[in-house]
């Protein structure tokens, strides 16, 4: 009995050491490291491929489509499982073995992958032939043993069927080598709450990139946050043009917002708040991506990442 209760205190200071307490929903976590990559210019197919190609151990994908045929032969060679929406399981069919939401009314609008309980990957890039040569993108790398639980933890759900609902996200905020991370999603953790929350801390500017725009809770903290004097710049994807998007209203309100001029589609799900925080992953504004969908969001302050997005702002809003 005193080798089991020394075993336990052992285990606990590894774990005290390891990630580190830092209040009762913050822990901490050192040896982390991200990487940011951008379609088409990164090749992020080639990306994705590279980073499940050099698994040892697991493979764990949630994705709403899943067409590049490197990155299907990749996940089929290795210890894998798969999560895809049902309406494109076609590419995928006979070649690997998945789990699909059929019949259920809602989209898994998720676009990630845990590899080897360390490597999560996320944003907002299908591996389609469009995702990966034609439509903006962003491909975003996290190696955390916290971040990972929380993705694996939202994938057991999905592969157990659970569409739709779930529990709320274990980690909701943690620090990676001294880097801020929220990390949450949808439905269960509320996203478009926790998007305004964040919104309405902005001070100086807030740009943003999205595909589909919709939700009037979203649009109308921007238009608070304009009228008190913060930079609100925007760009819409043109081919969501229609009676429920909020272009219009922030558009009126004196906002500078365009349409985008990819012949394609600008298929960010991006908010960049004082050039130091950013708001990504599969969610796009909208009640659907709010109550119904399955999506998840990342949120990264840090002025670093932040700049490279900015970047892939004004490339997307000069174009």
């Amino acid at each position: 009995m005193r080798y089991i209760f020394i075993g336990i205190i052992v285990f606990l200071i590894f774990c005290f050491s390891f990630f580190g307490f830092l209040g009762n929903d913050s822990l901490s976590e050192s040896g982390t490291s991200i990487d940011v990559y951008f379609c088409p210019e990164d090749f992020c197919g080639d990306v994705l491929f590279d980073l499940i190609e050099s698994s040892n151990k697991s493979v764990s994908c949630a994705f709403y489509d899943l067409e590049l045929e490197n990155v299907i032969d990749a996940i089929g060679s290795k210890n894998y499982r798969l999560v895809i929406d049902k309406d494109n399981t076609e590419h995928v069919k006979g070649k690997l073995d998945y789990v699909t939401n059929r019949g259920t009314w809602q989209l898994m609008h998720n676009k990630f992958c845990v590899i080897d309980d360390l490597i999560t990957v996320t944003g907002s890039f299908n591996p389609t032939f469009r995702g990966d040569t034609k439509n903006n993108n962003n491909l975003v790398v996290v190696r955390s043993r916290l971040l990972a639980s929380n993705y694996l933890d939202e994938f057991e759900e999905l592969y157990g069927r659970q569409f739709s609902t779930g529990y709320k996200v274990k980690y909701p905020v943690m620090y990676l080598d001294g880097v801020r991370f929220e990390n949450y999603f949808c439905p269960e953790d509320s996203c478009s709450r926790k998007v305004i929350d964040i919104l309405s801390g902005a001070k100086i500017s807030i740009n943003f990139m999205t595909f589909s725009f919709t939700d009037d809770g979203i649009g109308d903290v921007l238009v608070s946050q304009h009228k008190d004097g913060v930079d609100v710049r925007g760009v819409f994807e043109k081919s969501q043009r229609n009676k429920w998007n909020e272009f219009e209203k922030l558009n009126v309100s004196g906002m500078d917002v365009v349409w985008d001029n990819n012949p394609f589609n600008m298929h960010h799900k991006v908010f960049i708040i004082d050039d130091s925080v950013v708001i990504l992953g599969s969610f796009n504004p909208t009640n659907a991506g709010d109550t119904k969908n399955d999506e998840n969001i990342l949120v990264i302050y840090d002025e670093g990442i932040a700049s490279k997005f900015m970047l892939e702002f004004d490339n997307v809003y000069g174009s």
